[in-house]
């Protein structure tokens, strides 16, 4: 071999870069997580990456996972649906790792709000491109989400939304869960306070958004963005939830704001108390109650998204 030819081939081995350390973190009871998604990990090592695939993780151990392996790995995926990412924000976090999403879930409103697809081959190349943008999260009482953290309807919502329930009727599971809540609804009485006021409310919901999508496909507010480093608060202050369905539409348009019944505010921080204690629901799990302290972390993690911004 000519010492040209040495070098040329000793300037490729350098060249080639070192494949990504990923660890994949899998959700079994996603509603999706039964889908074989090995073909697409094996054409993802054959892209580069480096694959370590986690499965028997519940979701409370998801964190510490990251946190344990944050030396060892590049990169983490998480397969699931928005409680799972939601469960893994601690570690991303305080890792600092990016993330890419196979949305599995039901609702797959981070993945909506990302421009993610379901199809979990495109959701692959996402990854693979490895073009990154830093998000928000939001806390309430030191528990992270990324879309929305609510009292009232939705909380009532997630109680009754069981697994098997999201398993067997997908987001139909949601309409279903939803008509018993509301035929039991009641308004409650709550102080919202931020920086400029605190106001007393009579409200069936309180929430706090810190991405755009929520609820399978609702809009926060019409100009809220996952990476603006603000919380939108809108109060739903109905005496019945009759008018309810007249607003549905401008709910899923992010238009609500509009309606007499809203009471909208847009900052970095809320404090919200109740006369007695109310359940808090972060991405569709129940994780805390009043009284509750919300805030923004700007740019709190790093995530594989598309090249093009979503369409809004």
């Amino acid at each position: 071999m000519g010492l040209e030819t040495a070098m040329t081939l000793d300037s490729r081995t350098a060249a080639k870069p070192r494949a990504r350390r990923t660890l994949v973190l899998l959700n079994p009871n996603a509603r999706q997580g039964k889908q074989n998604i090995d073909a697409i990990l094996d054409r993802m090592e054959d892209e580069g990456l480096s694959i370590k695939v986690e499965s028997s993780l519940g979701a409370a151990e998801l964190s510490d996972a990251i946190i344990k392996r944050k030396d060892h790995i590049d990169c983490v995926i998480v397969c699931g649906g928005d409680g799972t990412i939601n469960a893994s924000a601690r570690g991303l976090m305080e890792t600092k790792l990016p993330v890419g999403l196979f949305p599995m879930g039901t609702a797959n409103d981070l993945a909506r709000t990302l421009g993610i697809p379901t199809d979990l081959d495109k959701a692959a190349d996402i990854i693979i491109a490895g073009n990154t943008n830093a998000i928000d999260v939001g806390s309430v009482n030191g528990h992270p989400f990324f879309n929305v953290a609510s009292l009232g309807l939705s909380a009532d919502l997630a109680r009754g939304l069981t697994q098997e329930t999201k398993q067997r009727w997908g987001r139909l599971g949601y309409a279903v869960a939803a008509s018993r809540v509301l035929m039991r609804a009641r308004p409650f009485t709550a102080w919202i306070a931020n920086k400029d006021e605190r106001v007393r409310v009579k409200t069936m919901q309180i929430a706090v958004g810190n991405g755009r999508h929520y609820g399978g496909g609702n809009v926060v507010e019409a100009t809220a963005a996952i990476d603006d480093g603000m919380l939108d608060l809108y109060s739903l202050e109905l005496k019945n939830v009759a008018k309810l369905a007249m607003m549905l539409r401008s709910f899923r348009q992010g238009a609500h704001g509009a309606w007499n019944e809203v009471r909208t505010k847009r900052c970095v921080e809320f404090d919200i108390e109740t006369r007695t204690p109310r359940p808090i629901n972060t991405d569709g799990e129940l994780v805390t109650q009043t009284p509750a302290h919300f805030k923004v972390h700007r740019e709190g993690v790093t995530v594989y998204v598309p090249a093009q911004p979503p369409a809004t």
